[in-house]
């Protein structure tokens, strides 16, 4: 059951994220966001998989692309969104986000395009957030002003590090001051509305060149940043340098120490933390990213996306887990045949929906409130599922966790040992969903095809 309950929560947590925690934990979020994501709207994710080069540490699907085939992606990703807005019968987009790969080498026509496929297929309210991930160089910050026109009412920036030596050693082909001009920039053409991407526990990274340089970033910020550790993932050329010993990075204890500053720096400056890596000040939290963490409906679209919805148009009433195929070639011919590129859909059972709202939701410094759990269980609450372990009393009585008339969540102590608290949270929760008759399954089944959020 361990063994499951581990594959569960790397099934579903993003990567790149490590234990953290300090500063006050939850202020003033409940009213930044709105309620629930209902039945009939959804968020969609658009993944353009392209970059100029890979980056020494990162392994997310992207391809160097070989030549220039904009309007066939273009096409396909229009029809791709068609198909499956269609397929899921959802009458309202409350966000989009253009992650990559790189999205800032697509053509503004290109983002253009997909919006206009969506407002055509579904509510996109003039008032709902477009995100375009942006890389801050020179071709980057030149579209701009065209994306903003195309529609896209918030940037979100990978500046990473503001160390030339860093950022040359990391395979990023921006500089510092580049970066800085790029924030400018997209500060003027969206204010409040820019978010920035910064990495710690960087190779010979100190404390004091960390501070110095979060210092530097938030003389220039905008209202929203997000703090990443630099992870080693297997098949990178970071990982075979640190493994060959030819490059080494800051200890656990640095690390721990690197964020715990930033942290409070942070906070110093007016951010308030709202999940474990993203803080913001006047209420500019990323409300994409809201609705996944919150356990909402999101469509993925384009090469490697995946998404969670249910497809109504088919008949089938409960969520599925869907992934389109990774190669950008092999997905272009599936989707000029059949209109879509997905490569595997699962449907969620009751206690695999469950495992994903608890592992998103702990995420979030409010945690899980008892009307949002309901939503997915309505017939075993927070309290009946965690309320008598004796593992999370324990996890209760120290403090790291939190279940009151709130909900669950965790304590700003807790948060920093997340990913060590959630094997005991889901060996319950399954504990729980499997002593249940099976009766009250169905019953919770019933009452989530009406109403599933």
């Amino acid at each position: 059951m361990i063994r499951r309950a581990l594959r569960a929560a790397k099934r579903v947590l993003s990567p790149g994220v490590r234990r953290f925690s300090d500063v006050t934990v939850g202020d003033g979020i409940d009213e930044w966001t709105g309620c629930p994501p209902l039945k009939n709207q959804s968020s969609l994710y658009v993944h353009w998989p392209y970059c100029l080069r890979r980056c020494t540490y990162c392994n997310f699907n992207k391809y160097i692309s070989q030549g220039n085939n904009d309007h066939l992606m273009t096409e396909c990703l229009q029809r791709e969104t068609e198909t499956l807005l269609q397929l899921s019968q959802l009458s309202c987009i409350t966000s989009v986000f253009f992650g990559g790969g790189t999205p800032s080498l697509a053509e503004p026509s290109t983002i253009a395009a997909v919006l206009e496929t969506v407002s055509r297929h579904a509510n996109l309210s003039e008032t709902a957030e477009v995100t375009l991930e942006v890389n801050p160089t020179p071709a980057g910050k030149s579209k701009l002003e065209d994306y903003r026109r195309a529609g896209v009412n918030r940037f979100s920036i990978g500046v990473q590090s503001l160390q030339d030596n860093d950022l040359k050693f990391l395979g990023r082909d921006h500089s510092s001051h580049q970066a800085l001009q790029t924030i400018e920039e997209a500060r003027r053409l969206c204010p409040g509305r820019v978010s920035v991407d910064v990495m710690f526990g960087r190779p010979k990274q100190s404390l004091e060149s960390w501070e110095k340089e979060l210092l530097e970033l938030l003389r220039v910020c905008d209202d929203h940043v997000s703090l990443y550790q630099l992870t080693l993932e297997r098949g990178t050329r970071l990982f075979k340098q640190v493994l060959g010993g030819e490059v080494t990075v800051p200890p656990e204890d640095v690390t721990s120490e690197m964020y715990q500053r930033a942290r409070g720096t942070l906070h110093r400056h007016g951010f308030l933390q709202y999940e474990v890596s993203n803080f913001a000040r006047n209420k500019a939290v990323s409300h994409h990213n809201m609705n996944y963490w919150r356990g909402g409906q999101y469509i993925g679209v384009g090469p490697g996306a995946h998404g969670r919805f249910v497809p109504r148009k088919e008949g089938v009433l409960v969520r599925e887990a869907r992934t389109q195929t990774l190669e950008p070639d092999v997905w272009i011919r599936e989707v000029q045949q059949r209109g879509h590129g997905t490569r595997r859909r699962i449907q969620l059972s009751h206690l695999g929906l469950l495992e994903e709202v608890l592992v998103m939701g702990m995420r979030l410094t409010e945690g899980i409130n008892h009307e949002r759990w309901e939503l997915f269980s309505p017939r075993l609450s927070l309290c009946e599922t965690f309320g008598a372990s004796t593992e999370v009393q324990e996890l209760l009585q120290s403090g790291q966790l939190i279940l009151d008339d709130r909900g669950l969540r965790c304590s700003r102590d807790g948060l920093a040992l997340l990913d060590s608290m959630l094997p005991a949270l889901l060996v319950e929760l399954e504990r729980k969903v499997s002593q249940r008759p099976q009766g009250d399954h169905h019953a919770d089944r019933t009452k989530n095809k009406t109403s599933n959020p």
